[in-house]
């Protein structure tokens, strides 16, 4: 025990030295994110509801690896990640609740995960109100269930970041590495090149600080995971630069386009804003987006001030740059795309309002605790409501499908067949045709193709009500089934 001076000028180096954020260790730092983890796969079971049936993206993805109904066609900026993560359910099941609890569990175990990546950076507090502010997004308990890539690419970043970040501190660590690899990989197997972007900042960082092995180790990740993308790119696309080019042209063509109004317009619920028009969502609807880089910003201050900077401009950084071509490249929006820029903001926004509500020394401000508390649950009640509405729209138009498909099963369009024409493959999943398309962006056939096709199965072309047909089916018998006028090869039904 020091005594006399030593212990006068011990005491003063411990009160000299910044308060830093103290992590819990063992199982009391990590019960907090456990029980996050928890309440939001039970928040995903209660508000989504394992009985919504599968959207058409979740068609194109589970039909890759299910036995029970054909593979719709694969675009090019499609990657085969969900695919993979669906498989052990989707392989051997078509239960669609099973699936939706299966993914419901396996998005609230990897939020744990990613936030555990985290600690030591920020206090335990700051990571549970961050990813539940994350979590807690409309946008995030919808698309948890669902078999999509960017609430993935979200975890990956926020994994990738995080060990990036205490990789750089604790160079003796290789899990950490390991971690940093596994963030990187996961992204890019889901989304290379979402991936990419979001990776560019750590890129820059390692290559300017001379951080070779995190260089290293993050490019062999994001290496790793684009494998299987490139390797398809070359054996179904005709090589890496012909498949981008064509990914751009089917998103409308990436270059100078501000989508920033159109990612306001899909706040509201809207799954796909393509076209985006319409009027804009409440105020109550759209405020915590405008929040959100005022509440980051404030956040960099209190860090700077804190003497900890790089752990909150990282993450800002890489934010902005996987936000960049979905708020400035593309013509469209779907609010799915910004996630992985929400969960990397969410973790300086949380510490910015700890710091609102908390002065340096730990007392708490009981008005701005207050006003924050407000606003928060405010908040959180438009998220919900947007939630619902959303959740109610897509249970609807799904159930559309699935009674057209009973009505094509009734005329006897039934497997094996082929669907053409307006929805052809959401419709095709649901009747367990496959789907086919002469033109557009999921060109998979020629007319020749389909003629021959209905030589020996039953073939049906589907278009809106008083639509006009294609050539090839303009003479077909017409059978009206809701708003659609349903064209059958003469000849091809199977049955009753």
């Amino acid at each position: 025990m020091p005594e006399g001076a030593n212990a006068i000028l011990t005491g003063r180096r411990r009160r000299d030295q910044p308060a830093g954020p103290r992590t819990p260790s063992g199982a009391r730092g990590s019960r907090p994110l456990a029980m996050l983890a928890v309440v939001f796969t039970l928040a995903q079971l209660a508000f989504v509801r394992p009985v919504l049936g599968l959207g058409w993206d979740e068609i194109v993805y589970v039909s890759q690896v299910t036995s029970h109904h054909p593979a719709a066609f694969f675009s090019a900026p499609r990657s085969r990640g969900v695919s993979l993560l669906v498989a052990p359910v989707a392989s051997w099941s078509s239960s669609v609740p099973l699936l939706r609890v299966y993914l419901a569990l396996l998005s609230g175990i990897a939020l744990y995960l990613a936030l555990r990546c985290w600690r030591g950076l920020f206090p335990t507090r700051v990571l549970v109100v961050g990813g539940a502010l994350f979590a807690s997004l409309w946008v995030t308990l919808f698309y948890g269930p669902q078999a999509m890539p960017n609430y993935w690419v979200a975890i990956g970043a926020l994994i990738s970041v995080g060990c990036f970040l205490r990789a750089r501190a604790e160079r003796s660590s290789p899990g950490l590495l390991w971690g940093l690899a596994a963030g990187a990989a996961l992204m890019a197997l889901m989304r290379p090149t979402d991936a990419a972007y979001v990776a560019v900042p750590l890129l820059v960082l390692a290559l300017v600080r001379r951080h070779w092995h995190l260089l290293l180790v993050l490019a062999a990740g994001l290496a790793a995971g684009a494998v299987p993308w490139v390797i398809e790119a070359y054996a179904g696309f005709g090589g890496l630069g012909e498949r981008l080019a064509e990914a751009s042209r089917i998103q409308g063509g990436l270059g100078w386009q501000i989508a920033v109004d159109d990612q306001l317009r899909s706040l509201g619920g809207r799954a796909l804003c393509r076209p985006c028009t319409g009027p804009m969502p409440t105020p109550l609807v759209t405020l915590w987006w405008f929040a959100l880089p005022v509440l980051a910003g404030l956040g960099l201050v209190v860090a700077v001030r804190a003497g900890r900077a790089g752990r909150t401009l990282v993450p800002l950084a890489c934010a902005a740059t996987a936000a960049l071509p979905y708020l400035f490249m593309i013509g469209y929006a779907a609010p799915r795309f910004l996630q992985p820029a929400y969960a990397l903001l969410a973790i300086p926004v949380a510490d910015a309002l700890w710091h609102l509500v908390r002065t340096p020394g730990g007392a708490w401000r009981p008005v701005a605790a207050a006003l924050v508390a407000l606003c928060l649950a405010g908040h959180l009640a438009a998220q919900l409501a947007v939630l619902h509405g959303a959740v109610s729209r897509n249970i609807d138009s799904r159930r559309d499908w699935d009674r057209t498909a009973d009505a094509l099963h009734r005329i006897g369009v039934r497997p094996p067949c082929l669907l053409t024409g307006n929805e052809a493959i959401p419709i095709g999943y649901y009747t367990g045709c496959s789907s086919g398309a002469t033109s557009g962006n999921n060109e998979n056939i020629t007319v020749a193709g389909i003629l021959r096709t209905a030589d020996r199965l039953p073939v049906a072309h589907l278009a809106p009500a008083g639509g006009t047909p294609p050539r090839y089916a303009r003479s077909w018998p017409v059978h009206r089934i809701s708003d659609l006028d349903v064209r059958v090869a003469p000849g091809s039904l199977h049955p009753r």
